[in-house]
């Protein structure tokens, strides 16, 4: 064996030896975050009072997004941050252009900077680029990103249970990837963790925001078989309404189908005896 290969053997033998430990070992998480949480507060009213500018400098209240009939997605990012804002916003915008439903109509998504320096023009530059990356013709008004002053922001993140946190060496926010799943009237009804977000996990959480308002029968019947795993964060099976469900099956097919089917039969079966009979009676005389 020539000694080049031989070598780059050794060297893959030794990663691989080594590569367990590496695995198992748990860094500390940083200063900046490790006391940052998340409180949730389901079906807690947000403060629909607030006040805050709309991505044209016009102020707005929060409540001016949950009049209508229909869900909100509600998050807290800001324009400048160097990495994780992106990425979330970003598989958000993939996992929504899956759906069918589209933002502005069955929908809508709203985003405050927890940036009080941030302005409405940079805002409204954050709020092009999601939705050019949406790409869904006449759904820009379901877009929302709202700036404001560090009264408001911090009144509606105590409100959403979301912890961040300003690092004033690298001018930069340490927070959470969360997303709230809010009703129409503003209660909270959901948190979506992480930097994914699956058609099923976004189609659910929206159809039960909306108390079934939205969303086909096929839907809502799903909403019945799956449950929200916090854990996981996803909507995973529940064995008990799927037994229910499988018990239902059973009745309505005894019910429905096999009853009347026997029936049917005994019928059939006692009229061939005596059909058969009378044959018997007319051919004997």
């Amino acid at each position: 064996m020539k000694p080049f290969p031989l070598f780059m053997l050794i060297l893959l033998c030794w990663a691989c030896s080594i590569m367990p430990v590496q695995a198992e070992r748990m860094e500390p998480a940083p200063k900046d975050i490790e006391k940052l949480d998340v409180l949730e507060h389901l079906d807690s009213k947000l403060p629909l009072d607030l006040v805050f500018l709309d991505s044209k400098g016009k102020q707005v209240t929060l409540g001016d997004y949950f009049k209508k009939d229909r869900p909100v997605i509600l998050s807290l990012n800001y324009s400048n941050c160097p990495m994780l804002c992106s990425l979330q916003l970003t598989a958000l915008v993939r996992g929504l252009k899956e759906l069918e439903w589209s933002a502005d109509q069955q929908y809508d998504f709203v985003s405050v900077s927890i940036d009080p320096k941030e302005t409405y023009q940079r805002a409204n530059l954050t709020k092009q680029k999601y939705f050019k990356e949406y790409d869904r013709a006449g759904t820009a008004g379901g877009w929302h990103f709202l700036c404001g002053q560090q009264a408001s922001i911090t009144k509606l993140a105590e409100a959403m249970g979301v912890q961040y946190n300003y690092i004033e060496e690298r001018k930069e926010y340490a927070h959470p990837a969360v997303l709230l799943i809010c009703t129409p009237d503003g209660r909270i009804s959901r948190y979506l963790y992480g930097i994914g977000f699956p058609k099923q996990t976004l189609k659910l959480a929206l159809v039960e925001a909306s108390e079934g308002k939205i969303g086909s029968t096929i839907d809502r019947f799903l909403l019945f078989c799956f449950h929200y795993d916090a854990d996981k964060g996803r909507y995973a099976p529940t064995a008990r309404n799927i037994m229910k469900i499988g018990g239902f099956a059973t009745v309505f097919i005894l019910t429905v189908v096999l009853i009347p089917y026997w029936r049917g039969r005994k019928g059939r079966v006692q009229l061939e005896t005596i059909t058969g009979q009378t044959h018997e009676v007319t051919g004997g005389s």
